[in-house]
């Protein structure tokens, strides 16, 4: 890469750098009260690169950041959280993550593959909601299928009424989003079965959005589809952060890291847009 250090970019150095102090001072009153000593804050600042990416991040020493090539993805996820914090009018501070298979057979997305453990109906609806606006970003009309062990309320067990709640509060908040279930994986991706099961469906055609209830049932679906179809993963993107953060997997192959980089790249391109057009 004909690219200079100083000139195209620029290098924190964690055991010399003059921003060393200011970065010091900004976690100790983001995390000051969140159990983060002063002796702690300095040892962070020197030593995890996530905290020193998010923090300069938040003092717009950077327009966005990538982390997570080492380590657990909850701690990074702890720090990102802890610093750029959620955007106006995320409810969920736990965040979400979005993951895009690109296959023969196309492309599609799942969520959320990396943060939520159990999420409730209303945090289903709202990172749906998150999930939409990022697909729209690459020019793709979402179809969100919400999905269940339950196909149009043939079970009424707990995470079927979750995931039927959670479409209910889509409907009020977003009926503009074209969206349905709780349904089967299959009827989600096949509209002639859905149609045998429910002909009123909000849905139309193929989902290109497959929300799950959980954590478990996301992740197993996404390592399983992306090794049977051996499909280029994108992701995990981040949703609902305050400025554009991407945790990625110590997995990640390095044409990964560019397709993520480019990711936050065109983030923090459209949100300075944005600030711009406020103006």
């Amino acid at each position: 890469l004909r690219i200079k250090p100083g000139v195209d970019f620029g290098l924190i150095n964690p055991e010399d750098d003059p921003r060393y102090r200011h970065y010091v001072d900004l976690l100790i009153e983001l995390a000051g009260r969140r159990g983060v000593t002063t002796e702690a804050a300095r040892t962070m600042v020197r030593t995890d690169n996530t905290v020193i990416a998010a923090l300069a991040l938040k003092r717009g020493d950077a327009d966005a950041m990538d982390c997570g090539l080492e380590g657990r993805f909850e701690r990074h996820l702890r720090n990102v959280t802890l610093i750029i914090g959620p955007r106006t009018g995320v409810k969920d501070r736990d965040l979400s993550t979005l993951s895009m298979l690109i296959s023969q057979r196309g492309i599609i997305f799942l969520t959320d593959t990396h943060v939520s453990v159990d999420p409730t109906a209303e945090e289903i609806a709202e990172m749906t909601v998150l999930a939409a606006e990022e697909i729209q970003r690459f020019g793709i009309e979402p179809k969100a299928a919400l999905l269940s062990h339950s196909d149009f309320g043939s079970r009424d067990s707990p995470s079927a009424l979750k995931m039927r709640q959670a479409a209910a509060i889509l409907a009020r908040i977003a009926p503009e989003l074209e969206c349905d279930g709780e349904m089967h994986a299959d009827s989600a991706l096949s509209e002639h079965l859905r149609q045998r099961v429910y002909p009123h469906s909000r849905l139309k055609g193929e989902a290109n959005l497959l929300v799950f209830p959980n954590l478990d049932s996301a992740n197993i679906t996404l390592t399983a589809l992306r090794t049977m179809m051996d499909a280029l993963h994108v992701g995990p993107i981040l949703l609902g952060t305050d400025m554009p953060a991407h945790i990625l997997t110590p997995s990640v192959t390095s044409r990964g890291v560019v397709n993520m980089t480019a990711l936050a790249v065109v983030e923090a391109a459209h949100k300075a847009q944005a600030v711009v057009n406020l103006g």
